[in-house]
């Protein structure tokens, strides 16, 4: 009586548990979808380990394409700091993409279209984008590594034969006979069978073990794009149908595939630790079934990995969409849908900010060819040049602006701005610059080309897009004379037919030199009661203004410095000689 007691205790003590994590994890459920509806925007305070921010750009490393930003021009523009703003996405396929769509610069309007009619889907529907979030979250991530850091690596298995393991579990019937008829010899070799297979275990597990954690997120994306056929995405009927043909192809790898991993790994948790995953461990073990089903599973994987980046793609186009949204969302300053024209090479940014700035200045333009900078260090020069650099990109990546108005042409988009001494390479700051405007020559070079071909077409309607580039203080790596001379024949080749440049720069010299080819625009600052000020106020024309050695001075430098400074400057620019 005491055993059915004690039966009966155990009984309701494991009902109990059970009851009270299915009762905790549909509480959490309820607690993040409610977040999904309400506190969406707070799905962007991550922090982020070294480890796997390194492996943001692996989707984007594996999908080349023209346009794309070069890792120059990203760095220039602090477009981690950016993306990090934007993220909203809950999966590693989410992550990974948008990290990807922010440095592939579209050239196709309709693509561009395509992609506003989702994110607008999202917008319009908060009930599907909140079941569709809730199942990315379940897609979950990989750990410090990338989906395709094992995808690449597949190769390094080679191929893998079952054909060991099951003659090694078809011994166990021949001796399961001998017990028959001699018990313990049958005994001792089932025994020394499940210890051969137990030590072999180990050394094969131990190679496969990184690769199971892959396997396991593509269980899970195919379970969410089940899932997804019933969250009723209505406006996402092309990427649905998508969906179903690659998924096809894939089921084989979900049959029985819970031997090769836990249901924790499974759910992108982890291992449970009940005894029943205990129980399947050693059989795991003794019998190797979760080997055997590896390689099966390696088998249609190595065969179909195009399949899974492609609902990778899909997905990950789709969970960015829906950031882009709550991004969006999130711009209290105003934001806006960029319109592209065709014709001539003019920019109009009407109260542009940078979307990183809290209490952003806004400031507008209407440019028909290059713009030229002037004013004092911290005026604004190199946050107005970034602003309109970061607007053309968010443009022609995720259609959205930081203004209220932006029409423009389709670019592709270089940069020459926060450059630094490559001390692994060896090279001077000189060269790492003259290395940097020498690519966007050389990219220009093609549009030029191009127009020139077809007399009488614009540039922007002949060959390939033209050219925005942004380029700060150019040459400041060298001496006064020879960095205002070759400034000036730099500028003038970035101001010709197919190129639209923005510049910043110090050399006052350049606004009369670069007078035909550019408009002069610039910062000033006040200097009132022994303090400065700046209002970071875009003006027309060039700056009048020299305050640097007056900065000297209210920083609190000795008078007998800023005196002799203020003599040795006046000289010059009376007489044209130091």
């Amino acid at each position: 009586m005491e055993y059915i007691l004690l039966a009966a205790a155990l009984a309701v003590f494991v009902i109990v548990i059970f009851t009270l994590e299915a009762c905790r994890a549909k509480r959490e459920e309820k607690n993040f979808i409610l977040k999904l509806s309400k506190d969406y925007l707070k799905l962007s305070d991550k922090k982020y380990a070294t480890e796997r921010f390194e492996k943001l750009d692996s989707y984007f490393r594996r999908h080349p394409k023209e346009g794309q930003l070069d890792d120059i021009t990203w760095n220039d523009l602090g477009m981690d700091e950016l993306y990090k703003r934007m993220n909203y996405t809950l999966s590693a396929t989410g992550e990974e993409y948008l990290y990807y769509a922010l440095r592939s610069i579209s050239l196709d309007r309709e693509e561009l279209e395509r992609f506003e009619s989702r994110v607008r889907f999202f917008g319009d529907h908060p009930e599907a984008r909140v079941k569709f979030q809730f199942r990315m979250n379940r897609l979950g991530h990989t750990g410090k590594y990338s989906l395709y850091d094992y995808i690449d690596n597949l190769d390094y298995l080679g191929e893998r034969s079952n054909k060991r393991h099951f003659i090694l579990d078809l011994l166990f019937l021949p001796l399961m006979g001998v017990c028959a008829f001699n018990f313990p010899v049958g005994m001792l070799g089932i025994a020394a069978l499940m210890v051969y297979n137990i030590i072999t275990y180990f050394k094969e597990k131990g190679e496969i073990d990184p690769y199971i954690i892959s396997f396991a997120y593509v269980i899970r994306l195919l379970n969410v794009c089940d899932e997804l056929e019933k969250a009723g995405l209505s406006g996402c009927g092309e990427e649905l149908e998508q969906i179903k043909i690659h998924k096809k192809v894939l089921q084989p790898m979900r049959r029985n595939s819970f031997w090769v991993m836990n249901s924790g790994s499974a759910r992108g948790g982890n291992a449970s630790g009940d005894i029943i995953g205990i129980v399947m461990d050693y059989i795991r073990m003794v019998f190797h079934v979760d080997l055997i089903k590896f390689n099966s599973m390696l088998g249609i994987l190595r065969h179909h990995v195009e399949d899974v980046d492609s609902l990778i793609s899909i997905l990950g186009y789709l969970e960015t969409a829906a950031a882009v949204w709550i991004f969006r969302e999130s711009l209290e300053n105003g934001w806006c849908r960029p319109e592209f024209t065709e014709g001539k090479l003019e920019i109009t940014l009407e109260n542009g900010y940078h979307p990183l700035l809290t209490a952003p200045v806004k400031n507008s333009i209407a440019a028909g060819r290059g713009v030229l900078l002037t004013g004092s260090n911290a005026s604004g020069k190199s946050t107005f040049l970034k602003t309109v650099a970061v607007n053309a990109i968010l443009a022609q990546t995720i259609h959205t602006c930081a203004a209220d108005g932006y029409r423009a042409p389709l670019f592709r988009i270089y940069s020459s701005m926060a450059l630094r001494d490559d001390l692994t390479g060896g090279e001077s700051y000189y060269i790492v610059e003259i290395k940097a405007l020498k690519r966007i020559l050389d990219a220009a070079a093609g549009t030029a080309a191009d127009a020139a071909a077809d007399v009488g077409i614009n540039a922007v309607t002949a060959g390939r897009a033209p050219v925005l580039c942004f380029v700060d203080e150019v040459l400041r790596g060298t001496n006064t004379v020879e960095r205002i001379a070759a400034s000036t024949q730099i500028l003038k080749s970035l101001g010709r037919a197919g190129i639209f440049c923005f510049a910043a720069t110090h050399d006052i010299e350049l606004t009369e030199l670069l007078q035909d080819a550019f408009d002069n625009y610039h910062f000033e600052e006040n200097v009132q009661n022994g303090d400065i000020s700046f209002n970071y106020c875009l003006q027309a024309g060039k700056a009048s203004s020299r305050n640097a050695i007056r900065l000297l001075e209210l920083m609190g430098y000795p008078d007998e410095i800023t005196d002799r400074a203020f003599r040795m400057a006046e000289r010059f620019l009376t007489t044209g000689s130091w």
